[in-house]
């Protein structure tokens, strides 16, 4: 799977270069990054369009916005913006960061960083991926976990140690979950283990968020 070509849907054709122009207008770089990625590479048709700016990502989406138009929505407590074009496709702008969780179950201290500082803080690593969508590298897979390899394996690993992993986000334990189910993938040993060793620290996690991870597990494929 290393090889193998990306190959962006048709809609992208129209994307692309207003995204190099924003990136460029930005002083900064634009990438493809997670699920969305995830989901190129398998041949599986994403919903929604996830970028990560390393640099001012409200500016990108700004003058994303000039190019595209569509319905513009800031969230500048969290360095994000959500860009709904008129076809119906959203765009989710992040500024790229990193987030350190100054004890366990506290909200993270979020700072702007760098691209691989913002795929460490990824779930799994098959969802710290990240494609180029600037001109001079444009399409060039950034993969600091080998992921793919894990794609190709079928494979749910942490990319980090899976306690600390579990321990930032409890949820991220159902997420797991959720990704076999849907993926019809097997999970890593070391992570199913934490699994095991942290469940009962979901009673942290919101009712909101468990109920729509355990839809989404009841929607799938196999839910057992």
């Amino acid at each position: 799977m290393k090889d193998k070509k990306i190959i962006f849907p048709k809609y992208f054709n129209v994307l692309i270069p207003a995204f190099q122009k924003a990136a460029m207008r930005a002083g900064g770089s634009a990438y493809l990054v997670g699920g969305c990625v995830r989901d190129l590479l398998l041949g599986i048709q994403h919903a929604d369009t996830d970028i990560t700016f390393v640099g001012d990502g409200l500016q990108f989406a700004h003058y994303l916005h000039n190019s595209l138009q569509g319905a513009l929505t800031f969230h500048r407590q969290f360095q994000t913006a959500t860009l709904r074009l008129e076809s119906g496709l959203k765009i989710d702008i992040a500024t790229a960061r990193s987030e350190v969780y100054p004890s366990s179950g506290s909200l993270p201290v979020v700072s702007t960083g760098s691209l691989r500082q913002d795929l460490f803080r990824r779930d799994f690593t098959i969802n710290a991926l990240a494609i180029s969508l600037n001109k001079k590298s444009f399409g060039e897979l950034v993969d600091p976990f080998d992921g793919v390899t894990d794609l190709k394996n079928k494979l749910i690993k942490t990319p980090l140690d899976p306690a600390i992993t579990f321990s930032d986000d409890p949820l991220r334990m159902m997420r797991a979950i959720r990704f076999a189910s849907q993926l019809n993938f097997d999970i890593d040993a070391d992570t199913f283990q934490a699994i095991t060793d942290q469940k009962d620290r979901l009673k942290i996690v919101s009712h909101e968020r468990i109920t729509d991870e355990l839809n989404k597990i009841i929607l799938s494929p196999v839910p057992s």
